[in-house]
């Protein structure tokens, strides 16, 4: 909040001094510099200035908000050798610029760097200095209009002090390119419509290590940042971004504080100690850093992979032997490391002033000669608080110092600021190579070198294109240069020394999108396996399952979940089980389909081998029986009550056995059609004649009793066929307009088992099935009524007894089918038809055939005309 605050402070005076000075250039032909800022800097006179920003100290020394009449110069301590390095290679890349002919011919590029003190309102002066000038009265012309200070700026470092000072310059269409700005914020063109970088953005920084937490199957994660705009950006980027992009989740968010705090950071270090992500992003400042890694020493809480920023992934002072263990392995972002042939021989020419003339700003030269060589000179220049020692002489070697100031072999934010340099350059030589008449402003007009406006240059920085040392530099509608990241592992050497390697890189490209490439071979891994760790919240699940999320808990946290039976799941980590087709079902496993198993009654299984059996032992029994009867057909028994009869009864029976096979076996359109034809038929030709017989008993007792001989006319060997062909026939019929208006047809049923498909033979017609039965039904009852009516007739027509007994059998047989019939599933509901036909079957052939056969066969004595006639005079 107090950033936020001290910018909207700051910003407010920044427009109010810019606004005093124009409003005063509309009463004057001169523009009067209300007040003065001194500040640290290095100056050099040109045709063109460009301005630039840097951190060459570390801390202020007086309260740097205080605006006073008197002028104060800030006095900052704790030189930044790196700094001071960015600064010098700005110079070097203008120094270059002049010295070739083929850009910026005859212009000379000058230069007004200052100091930011890493201090926001600093950076405030700084910036204001730039675009105000340092002019006590500057005169315009007529119209209010003069060549500006500055026509670019090259910084800030800081994405809280960019975002402050952008806001202010972007309202004045001044360029301000930044070398190590990061905060995806920036990318905002309707705020910040001026700002450009060399760096990619943290949206591109963030995309990346999901890249790498992707690549490694690393799903579960910590991040800390810092409290500031560079972290709070990222950890937004990181919410939305990491799930989608990346299928992971954040275990925790923790905000590093700015001081040593010792309370909060034994707070976070536990947070990590007790969360079961292995792998912690660090999106912070190489001083948070230090902080935080006192406690996690202090605690002694190795076994983390980090992931580190381009904040601290090459910071000098982590990479130290008792930080090793635990920083050990680390994989970092960093900015693309380039090549600047002739810095290092810029910077050996480097040398103080030792008259003080500060014109040129060399007294940010002679601060760097005493910090390098703990040396003053004498007089101190004025503000400088840190020389000491011996005198300097200005004829120190540098070369003679171990220094980083002059190791050029890691060039990463200087080689931003080399191309930010030049991208002004090109930018400006754009610009003044405009043929007049062909520009692209109002009336197709150019820039003059003399008349040159910021905002002209942003048009054309906007549409810069060029290669330096093999890299394009370009800016996309939102400022941001082509994204490409270094990846960095930090390797701890046997000799407990690290070296920081380069393993991979991310890039952006038009074509392809987001590429990584890794050199997994070179990688160090800081644990006992040297293999990279796992860290998920869960674990994958396999096919078979589904994820399950946990209430409460973040998505990557889940449980797997079987499928339930008929769904499956063949890749992990499946969200839903996928539905089986019809004729599929699962697999055990749950992983494939796999054809459902199609069940029928079979010749095979067991039942239906017994009901086989059964059917042909009762086929054979008829047969049998038949030419006992037919070897036999002279003899009174057989004779009796119609022998023509008995053979037909045979036959019929015969038909019933055999078509109780036609429900047994694969179902087929002939099988469906002809098996409830073949039994209804076969049924009803069985019943016609028990009923004729039964017909002829009652005739035959009705004629022998005075008046009743005209009975038997009726009942003659004619009538008989007759009738029975007769309800034969309407039989037929019932099955001929069944099979015509729906016929039975195979029938793959899927309802009595998920897991299998009963074969089955479709009724079609639930009325004709039922009509046919019905009928059966009828003629039954009837010969059971009709013979039960003769049950007590006198013994010579004693087979009335037998067909009331056997209809008996056969009305309780069908009458137990009905529902037993309904309630079997399946091919079940076959096997139940077929044992009502082969049971109602044997019971008529056993009652009506059995006591027949056993006289004819084993008590033929009782066989003869008088032993018939004579038992019912015994009773």
């Amino acid at each position: 909040m107090r950033t936020f605050l001290d910018t909207s402070l700051l910003s407010l005076m920044l427009f109010s001094c810019l606004n005093f000075a124009v409003s005063s250039s509309l009463y004057s032909s001169s523009c009067q510099l209300q007040k003065q800022f001194y500040l640290n800097g290095m100056n050099k006179p040109g045709d063109v200035i460009l301005g630039g920003i840097f951190r060459l100290h570390f801390f202020p020394t007086y309260p740097y908000l205080s605006f006073t009449s008197e002028p104060q110069q800030p006095t900052c301590y704790s030189f930044s050798v790196v700094g001071f390095r960015l600064a010098q290679t700005m110079a070097f890349a203008i120094d270059e610029i002049n010295r070739n002919f083929n850009l910026l011919p005859n212009v000379t590029l000058g230069y007004s760097l200052y100091d930011n003190c890493v201090q926001l309102g600093i950076a405030f002066r700084a910036a204001l200095t730039l675009v105000s000038g340092q002019e006590e009265q500057a005169t315009l012309e007529e119209n209010c209009v003069g060549t500006p200070p500055v026509l670019g700026i090259v910084g800030d470092s800081s994405s809280t002090r960019t975002i402050a000072i952008s806001t202010v310059l972007s309202s004045y269409r001044v360029p301000l390119v930044s070398y190590f700005a990061t905060c995806s914020c920036l990318s905002d063109r309707q705020k910040f419509p001026s700002f450009f970088r060399t760096i990619p953005s943290d949206a591109f920084q963030v995309n990346a290590m999901i890249q790498i937490l992707k690549h490694f199957g690393w799903t579960w994660a910590g991040l800390l940042i810092s409290d500031n705009d560079y972290g709070f950006h990222a950890a937004r980027s990181f919410h939305s971004d990491l799930g989608p992009a990346g299928g992971g989740c954040l275990a925790y968010t923790e905000i590093l504080p700015r001081a040593y705090d010792p309370a909060e950071l034994r707070r976070i270090v536990d947070v990590m100690r007790k969360s079961t992500a292995r792998v912690v992003i660090a999106f912070a400042s190489q001083s948070r850093m230090l902080n935080l890694m006192k406690e996690v020493v202090r605690k002694n809480v190795t076994g983390l992979q980090w992931i580190a920023s381009e904040g601290w992934s090459s910071a000098d002072v982590l990479q130290t032997p008792h930080l090793l263990p635990y920083l050990g392995g680390t994989l970092g972002i960093a900015i693309r490391r380039g090549k600047i042939p002739g810095l290092r021989d810029f910077l050996l020419q480097i040398r103080p002033d030792l008259h003080h003339n500060n014109t040129h700003g060399n007294s940010m030269v002679n601060q760097f000669w005493e910090h390098t060589f703990q040396c003053r000179f004498a007089p101190p220049p004025a503000g400088w608080v840190e020389a000491g020692g011996e005198l300097c002489t200005g004829q120190e070697v540098i070369e003679n110092v171990e220094t980083e100031f002059l190791d050029v072999s890691n060039l990463r934010p200087e080689y931003n600021v080399y191309k930010a340099v030049y991208a002004l350059a090109y930018a400006l030589d754009d610009m003044l190579q405009c043929e007049p008449g062909r520009g692209p402003f109002s009336n197709n007009t150019c820039a003059h070198l003399q008349r040159l406006e910021p905002w002209q240059l942003m048009h054309y920085l906007e549409k810069v294109n060029f290669t330096t040392y093999g890299d394009r530099v370009s800016f996309d509608e939102k400022g941001d240069a082509l994204p490409v990241y270094d990846i960095m592992n930090w390797v701890w050497l046997p000799d407990g020394r690290t070296k920081v390697q380069r393993v991979g890189e991310v890039k952006r490209s038009a074509f392809k999108g987001e590429e990584i490439t890794l050199d997994e071979d070179k990688i160090f891994w800081n644990f006992e396996s040297r293999q990279p760790p796992r860290s998920v919240c869960s674990e994958s699940c396999p096919p078979g399952t589904r994820m399950a999320r946990k209430k409460g808990e973040p998505e990557c946290c889940f449980d797997c979940v079987p499928c339930s039976e008929g769904k499956i799941s063949n890749t992990t980590d499946s969200m839903e089980c996928t539905s089986c087709p019809e004729d599929f079902w699962s697999s055990p496993q749950r992983d494939h389909c796999a054809p459902k198993i199609t069940v029928f009654l079979s010749y095979h299984e067991p039942l239906g081998i017994c009901l086989t059996s059964t059917s042909l032992l009762g086929t054979c029994i008829c047969v049998v029986v038949l030419g006992i009867f037919i070897h036999h057909h002279s003899t009174p028994i057989v004779r009796a009550n119609n022998s023509e009869l008995s053979f037909l009864l045979l036959v019929s029976l015969k038909f019933c056995f055999l078509c109780s096979l036609l429900f047994i076996g694969r179902p087929r359109l002939w099988t469906c059609q002809l098996r409830h034809a073949a039994f209804g038929i076969s049924f009803v030709l069985c019943v016609s004649c028990i009923l004729v017989k039964t017909m002829v008993v009652l005739a035959v007792f009705r004629a022998s009793k005075p008046g009743g001989e005209s009975s038997l006319k009726w009942f003659g060997a004619v009538q008989q066929r007759g009738t029975v062909l007769v309800l034969t026939t309407i039989q037929a019929v019932i099955c001929t307009v069944w099979l015509v208006s729906a016929s039975p047809v195979p029938h793959k049923n899927t309802q009595y088992h998920s897991d299998k498909i009963v074969y089955e033979c479709a009724v079609g017609s639930t009325v004709g099935f039922a009509v046919l039965l019905g009928y059966i039904g009828l003629l039954a009852v009837l010969s059971c009524l009709l013979a039960f009516l003769a049950r007590n007739l006198p013994d010579s027509f004693n087979e009335a007894k037998l067909i009331t007994f056997s209809m008996l059998i056969f009305c309780a047989v069908w009458v137990a089918f009905v529902p037993a019939y309904i309630s079997s599933p399946g091919n079940y509901a076959d096997a139940v038809e077929v044992f009502a036909i082969l049971a109602s079957s044997f019971g008529l052939l056993v009652a009506l055939f059995g006591p027949k056969c056993y006289i004819i066969l084993l008590r033929p004595e009782r066989n003869t005309k008088k032993a018939i006639m004579g038992r019912g005079t015994d009773t």
